[in-house]
C-alpha cells in the first residue's frame, strides 16, 4: 500500500469523528467556568516534564499518556514532537497512541512543535518551507483530538521586521490550521518571543481567531543580558491564551516554587477569564522528574483551593 495515500485516507476518515474536539481551550474553559466557578482550572501534563526519562529510553511517547493517568491522575497530556519526530505521518502509530489515550481515559491537548524551521525566517522560501513543515503536525494533532499545536516565532532583523515576518508565517499556518479546526499557539520561548509586548503584537498582527498564545511562567529570558518581567509578560499574553504552561524548577520546604509566585501568577491567569487546562512543565534537576511533577501538581491544587476561598 502507498503509505502516504493510506495515511491521508486514514486521517481524513477520522476528522469528522473528532471535529468536536477541535475547539480552542478558551472556548472550552468558558463552559468549565460556568459549571465550576471563577477559581476553576484543570491540570494537564506537558511531556517535557519527563524529557530526561524519554531521552534515556526508559519511557516512550506511547507510554506517556499511561504514565500521566496511572502515576499522577492527570487526564490531559501535551506532547512534544521531538519524542515522535518521525511518526507524524505514521497512521498506525497515531492510531496506537490514540487508542492508549482512550483506554486510559486521557485527552490529547496539544503538540509542542520544534525543529521544523523558523516561521519568521527572512528568506521567503525558507519561511514557506517552515510553514509547510508544520502541516503534518496540524493533521496529526487533529487526528489525536488536540485543540492546538504550539509553535515558535523565531526570526531575525529589527524587532519591527521580525514582528512582520513572524506574523506572516503564523498567518499562513493558522489559515491551514483553521481548515482543520486547529489552533496555532505561540509560546514565549526565548528571544523576542519572551517579550510579552512584542509577542502580543505579533498575534494582533496575525488577526486570526485560531492564532493565540501559550503563556509560560518561566520563559522570559530575552537575551543573556535581558529578562522580561514574568508577571507583566503573562498578563500581556493571557488575552490570547488557548493554554497555559506552569513551568517549575525548584521547591522550598513549604512546597512553593522558589522563583515563581504561583498564587500571584494564577490570579493573573484567572482574572483574564481563562479556565482551561494549565499544563505542568517540570524542568528542574532535583528532585527527580516524577517528584517534581507531583510537587507542581500539589502546588497548583493548593493555589486553586486558596483562590476559591
Amino acid at each position: 500500500m502507498n503509505t502516504r495515500v493510506g495515511r491521508r485516507s486514514f486521517l481524513k476518515s477520522s476528522i469528522a469523528a473528532g471535529a468536536s474536539l477541535g475547539l480552542g481551550a478558551a472556548t472550552q474553559g468558558k463552559a468549565v467556568a460556568e459549571a465550576k466557578g471563577p477559581a476553576h482550572f484543570k491540570i494537564s501534563l506537558a511531556e517535557w516534564s519527563f524529557h530526561r526519562t524519554l531521552q534515556s529510553g526508559k519511557m516512550s511517547n506511547l507510554d506517556f499518556p499511561v504514565v500521566a493517568k496511572r502515576d499522577f491522575d492527570i487526564d490531559c497530556v501535551e506532547y512534544v514532537n521531538q519524542f515522535f519526530m518521525d511518526k507524524a505521518n505514521d497512521a498506525a502509530y497515531l492510531k496506537e497512541l490514540k487508542q492508549r489515550c482512550s483506554d486510559h481515559g486521557v485527552t490529547s491537548g496539544l503538540i509542542m512543535c520544534d525543529g521544523e524551521g523558523h516561521l519568521g525566517a527572512p528568506d521567503e522560501a525558507e519561511r514557506t518551507k517552515a510553514v509547510e513543515n508544520h502541516y503534518k503536525w496540524v493533521e496529526a494533532a487533529k487526528f489525536l483530538g488536540c485543540h492546538s499545536i504550539r509553535v515558535n516565532a523565531h526570526s531575525s532583523g529589527s524587532p519591527e521586521e521580525q514582528q512582520k515576518l513572524a506574523a506572516d508565517g503564523l498567518h499562513r499556518l493558522s489559515e491551514f490550521g483553521a481548515r482543520h479546526g486547529m489552533n496555532v499557539i505561540v509560546e514565549n520561548h526565548g528571544g523576542l518571543s519572551s517579550n510579552g509586548k512584542w509577542l502580543s503584537g505579533v498575534i494582533k498582527t496575525v488577526g486570526l481567531q485560531n492564532c493565540g498564545t501559550l503563556p509560560d511562567f518561566g520563559n522570559f529570558r530575552v537575551s543573556p543580558a535581558e529578562t522580561y518581567d514574568r508577571y507583566i509578560g503573562v498578563r500581556e499574553l493571557m488575552p490570547f491564551a488557548k493554554g497555559v504552561s506552569a513551568k517549575s524548577h525548584a521547591f522550598d520546604a513549604a512546597g512553593n516554587e522558589t522563583e515563581i509566585d504561583y498564587l500571584k501568577m494564577m490570579k493573573i491567569v484567572l482574572d483574564a477569564g481563562y479556565h482551561g487546562y494549565v499544563g505542568i512543565e517540570w524542568e528542574g534537576g532535583q528532585p527527580g522528574e516524577a517528584e517534581g511533577t507531583k510537587l507542581t501538581k500539589q502546588l497548583l491544587e493548593r493555589v486553586r483551593e486558596q483562590l476559591a476561598q
